[in-house]
């Protein structure tokens, strides 16, 4: 892979597309929103449920969050959107109840016996 087409994190500027055009709220990922204009903030329960939804999504299929997203989504006011979203495939929802202190809930998504019978496992 060349320079010019190596894969570059997203260093984008508040105001620009990639994030919420809100310097307050500049931790909103606008690579979240494809199908939609980037909120300038988030203000009910329904939004943030919608947010934690495409946040898990996109870290299941290997978007990382951005530092400051994942910031934000830790703090105690996002705990109600967190239980609320129930998520269950979302290996990244999971994790996030987990960094939340909520109740482990059963994961719903794909289980791959190959991994499930790997006597190994049991030493991870």
């Amino acid at each position: 892979m060349t320079s010019a087409n190596a894969i570059k994190p997203n260093q984008s500027e508040p105001g620009s597309n990639m994030t919420s055009a809100n310097k307050e709220n500049n931790w909103i990922d606008g690579s979240l929103y494809p199908d939609q204009e980037v909120p300038d903030r988030l203000e009910d329960l329904g939004e943030c449920i919608d947010f934690i939804a495409r946040f898990c999504s996109a870290w299941d299929f290997g978007v990382l969050p951005l530092p400051e997203t994942l910031d934000e989504v830790l703090k105690e006011n996002w705990k109600e959107a967190v239980e609320e979203t129930r998520l269950l495939t979302s290996c990244a929802y999971h994790l996030l109840r987990e960094w939340h202190g909520l109740e482990t809930l059963p994961y719903s998504g794909p289980q791959y016996p190959h991994i499930l019978e790997d006597p190994f496992l049991k030493n991870i």
